[in-house]
């Protein structure tokens, strides 16, 4: 230690902070006391229901693709089982190396939407799939990165006001918008459009730039109304009250076959004569087989989960952590209401899964690495206190640099 500078106060000597090496058993130590147990605990119950209800839809979906009955069950709970891992693993990344994940997904998901209209497989009529040894929709990986990638860019407002961090992600935005209706895909472009609004809101724009911004919006609704075959079929049969015995038809009409309290597991008929009941119309098949009780629960389950994340990150100091919370938690929470809308026949039908119940191959591992991200961002030191609340913090530091 020889030549070595201590620094002194007083008659005490410091010592520099040694970095410490520490070993996976720590790092678990660590991910225990700050993961928020509540929010995981939701997570994981409502994967245990979303198991039983594909076990519920399994026979519908058998004998509509002429598989085995639990063929779909089976390979549910392989999923789930692999997701979980995906979720626990990435949960355990420091909100920086989230960050890194996160656009990285995002760069790399941009990639493939490109390829897709030339190399995607085309499934129902659309081209959103890529054969990569398993069949894979690079919107749904996109979704996490997305919100990633436009939390990043909107704080750069606290590092530099002048920055047209709202143009970038505009830009952003209307790119992803027209690589999803080119395959086409309608009800993703919404759920996108929909995190950009509530991150773009709360990176504090102006009302007349927000305003502008919401006209745009309804200008690239009405212009997908008159250009897209699919989009416009489907807006129609919702508003002109649809066929009889069309998929959302028949989705109000299994939701209400099992009153409050259901038929019971495997004891339902209406589910057998409605198609992708393990994936679009799970819902119904809750509400057919366990009862609009249980339907009510999961709902509630969804609203807990979002006002959980939003309560934690009300008193967070870091505008980042409070965009990617926001953004996650709305991908979820978006992702959920419109599926139950459209099972309620409250919005035309989207072809879009109620996350975390849905049976879903790569969907699910996508859903599982949302909430990783989310739960590595929600992520706090119960040890550190704030002696403000950080959102109103974050507004009189906007405020004075103004």
């Amino acid at each position: 230690m020889s030549g070595a500078f201590i620094p002194t106060r007083g008659d005490a000597k410091f010592h520099a902070p040694v970095p410490q090496n520490r070993g996976f058993a720590d790092r678990v130590r660590i991910w225990w006391r700050e993961i928020d147990k509540w929010l995981l605990g939701m997570v994981l119950l409502l994967m245990a229901l979303g198991t039983v209800a594909v076990a519920a839809a399994s026979p519908a979906a058998g004998r509509q693709y002429q598989v085995a009955e639990f063929a779909f069950f089976q390979k549910h709970v392989i999923f789930q089982v692999l997701g979980i891992g995906v979720m626990l693993f990435v949960s355990l990344a420091s909100r920086d190396n989230a960050r890194r994940m996160g656009i990285v997904m995002a760069v790399v998901m941009l990639g493939l939407m490109l390829l897709v209209p030339v190399i995607g497989v085309e499934v129902n009529g659309a081209r959103r799939w890529i054969n990569l040894g398993m069949r894979l929709q690079p919107s749904e990986f996109l979704k996490p990165g997305f919100a990633i990638l436009l939390a990043w860019m909107l704080s750069w407002r606290l590092r530099d006001p002048s920055l047209p961090v709202v143009a970038y992600a505009t830009l952003t935005m209307a790119l992803v918008a027209a690589l999803l209706m080119l395959q086409p895909n309608l009800g993703a472009t919404i759920l996108f459009g929909g995190v950009w609004f509530v991150l773009v809101l709360l990176s504090g724009v102006s009302l007349q730039r927000l305003g502008a911004l919401i006209a745009v919006g309804v200008s690239g609704l009405t212009a997908a109304y008159f250009l897209y075959d699919n989009a416009r079929y489907r807006i129609d049969s919702f508003f002109g009250g649809g066929v009889a015995f069309d998929q959302v038809d028949l989705a109000q009409r299994t939701i209400l076959n099992g009153g409050w309290t259901g038929t019971g597991l495997w004891l339902g008929r209406r589910k057998m004569s409605l198609p992708e009941a393990h994936t679009d119309y799970i819902f119904s098949v809750i509400g057919e087989e366990f009862g609009l009780l249980m339907c009510a629960l999961i709902l509630l389950l969804y609203a807990a989960i979002v006002a959980r994340v939003l309560i934690r990150m009300v008193d967070e100091d870091n505008l980042f952590a409070l965009l990617a919370g926001a953004g996650l938690v709305s991908l979820i929470g978006g992702q959920a209401f419109i599926n139950m809308a459209v099972n309620l026949q409250l919005f035309p039908s989207k072809g879009m899964t109620l996350p975390l119940v849905s049976y879903g191959g790569s969907s699910t591992l996508a859903v599982c690495f949302t909430l990783g991200l989310l739960l590595a961002i929600t992520r706090r030191n119960p040890f550190l206190e704030r002696e403000k609340p950080g959102l109103k913090n974050l507004f009189e530091r906007k405020e004075g640099r103004a």
